[in-house]
C-alpha cells in the first residue's frame, strides 16, 4: 500500500467532521416523509400504499441522485453539488407544502429525493478519498449521517406536526437546509491532491490481483446484493410509524422507536466501520447481512410496547453497517477518480431496494391487512443479499489473493 501524507490526516478528519454535519442536515429530507405518511393518508383519505407513494418517489429520485450528483462531484467538485443540491431541496420542500394531492405531493418528492442524495452517496465518495488507512471508519462516521439525521429530525419534528400539520413541518425544512448546507458546504473547497489520488490507484491495483471478479461486474453484482438487502431493510424503517399507530401507540412512539432504531444504526455502523478496516468490506457485508435477517424474525412474534422498542433497538445495532460496506468494496477495487459515480452506482442500487421495498411492504398490507407477511417478505430478499455475498467470498478464495481491506 502506497500512503501520502495528506491521507489520514488531521485536516481529513477535520472534513470528515464537517461532512458528517452536511450530512445531518442534508439527510432529512428522507426521513420527514415517514413522519407525516399517517397525517398525509388522513387528509387525503388513501389507502396505505398510495400514502407511501411520496417515500417511493423520494426514494427513487434519492437512488438516482446519489448516481447523478455522484458523477457531478467527480466532475466539478463536492462544494457545487451540495450548495446545487441544497437549492433543489429547499425549493421542493415549498412545493411540499403548497401540494393539493397526493399525486403532486409524490411528484415533488422525486426532486426531493433527488437533492436530498448530495448528503449520503456523493459525501461518502469525497471523503472517502481523503482516507487510506483509516478508510473503514472515516466512511461508517460519514454514512451516520444519514441515520442521525433520521434519529434526530422525526423527534423534533414530531412537536411541529402535532401543533401545526405536515406542511409546516416542510416550510421548518426548507428554511432549515439552506440556512445549514451552502455554507458548510464552502468549507470543503479544497479538492485532493493529484499525486494523492495517484497514491489510491496503485494501492487499488495491488489490492485486484485478490479480487473476486473484474470492476464491472462486481459492481453490479453488489447493485443486485444491495437492492436485496434494502428491501428487507426497508420494512421497518419506513413503516414502523404507521406500524406503531395501527397498534394503537400513535405516530409519536413510532417516531421514538425509528430514532432508537436509527441511533442503533449508529453504532452499528461506527463498529462495522472498525470491524471493516481489519476484514474489509465483504466479510462487513455478509456479517452485517446475517445479523439484519436475525433482527428481522424478532419483529414477528412481538408487538407488545416495551418489546418493540428493545426489538426496533436491535435491528437497528443489526443492520447499520451494511449500506456503507459497499462504498467500502467499491473503493477497495475500483478507480480512485471514478469513486463519485461508481459509489453512486452502487448506493442509487441500494436505494432503489429501500423504495421497491417500502410500497411493496404497503401492498402487502393492503391486501393481508396485516404487516407479518410484510416481514416475511423482507427475510427472503434478506437471504438473497446472504447468498450473493457468500459467492463474492467463495470466489475470491479461489483467487490468487484473498479479500482484504485498505
Amino acid at each position: 500500500m502506497t500512503d501520502h501524507p495528506v491521507l489520514d490526516s488531521r485536516y481529513s478528519w477535520t472534513r470528515l467532521a464537517i461532512t458528517l454535519l452536511i450530512g445531518v442536515f442534508a439527510n432529512v429530507g428522507m426521513w420527514a416523509v415517514i413522519v407525516v405518511m399517517p397525517a398525509v393518508q388522513a387528509e387525503f383519505g388513501i389507502d396505505r400504499a398510495e400514502a407511501s407513494l411520496p417515500y417511493v418517489l423520494t426514494m427513487i429520485g434519492f437512488a438516482i441522485g446519489n448516481f447523478a450528483i455522484g458523477q457531478a462531484v467527480d466532475r466539478w467538485g463536492v462544494t457545487r453539488a451540495l450548495i446545487g443540491a441544497a437549492v433543489l431541496s429547499a425549493v421542493s420542500y415549498g412545493l411540499a407544502a403548497a401540494s393539493g394531492s397526493v399525486l403532486m405531493l409524490s411528484l415533488v418528492h422525486f426532486f426531493l429525493g433527488f437533492g436530498t442524495a448530495v448528503g449520503f452517496g456523493p459525501l461518502i465518495a469525497d471523503v472517502s478519498l481523503w482516507f487510506q488507512r483509516r478508510r473503514g471508519i472515516a466512511v461508517a462516521i460519514a454514512a451516520s449521517g444519514n441515520y442521525l439525521s433520521g434519529a434526530i429530525w422525526p423527534v423534533l419534528l414530531s412537536g411541529v406536526l402535532s401543533d401545526h400539520g405536515w406542511r409546516a413541518v416542510f416550510l421548518v425544512l426548507a428554511a432549515l437546509t439552506l440556512v445549514a448546507v451552502v455554507p458548510l458546504a464552502l468549507l470543503l473547497r479544497p479538492k485532493v491532491p493529484q499525486d494523492a489520488l495517484t497514491a489510491q490507484e496503485n494501492a487499488a491495483v495491488a489490492r485486484q490481483a485478490g479480487a473476486p471478479m473484474k470492476p464491472a461486474p462486481l459492481m453490479w453484482v453488489l447493485g443486485l446484493a444491495g437492492i436485496g438487502c434494502c428491501v428487507a431493510m426497508s420494512m421497518p424503517q419506513v413503516h414502523i410509524v404507521s406500524f406503531c399507530v395501527d397498534l394503537g401507540f400513535g405516530p409519536a412512539v413510532g417516531a421514538e422507536m425509528l430514532s432508537l432504531m436509527l441511533l442503533g444504526g449508529v453504532v452499528s455502523r461506527l463498529v462495522s466501520g472498525l470491524v471493516a478496516d481489519k476484514l474489509g468490506g465483504v466479510w462487513t457485508l455478509l456479517i452485517g447481512s446475517i445479523l439484519q435477517c436475525g433482527a428481522l424474525f424478532l419483529f414477528l412474534p412481538f408487538d407488545g410496547l416495551v418489546s418493540l422498542y428493545l426489538v426496533s433497538a436491535a435491528f437497528g445495532l443489526a443492520q447499520g453497517g451494511i449500506v456503507p460496506a459497499y462504498a467500502l468494496v467499491v473503493r477497495e477495487y475500483m478507480p480512485a477518480r471514478e469513486a463519485g459515480t461508481r459509489v453512486g452506482f452502487v448506493m442509487m442500487a441500494t436505494i432503489m431496494g429501500m423504495a421497491l421495498g417500502g410500497w411493496m411492504s404497503g401492498w402487502i398490507y393492503d391486501v393481508s391487512g396485516s404487516y407479518e407477511l410484510a416481514f416475511v417478505n423482507g427475510i427472503a430478499w434478506n437471504a438473497l443479499n446472504i447468498a450473493i455475498m457468500g459467492l463474492i467470498l467463495i470466489r475470491a478464495r479461489r483467487g490468487p489473493g484473498a479479500l482484504a481491506a485498505a
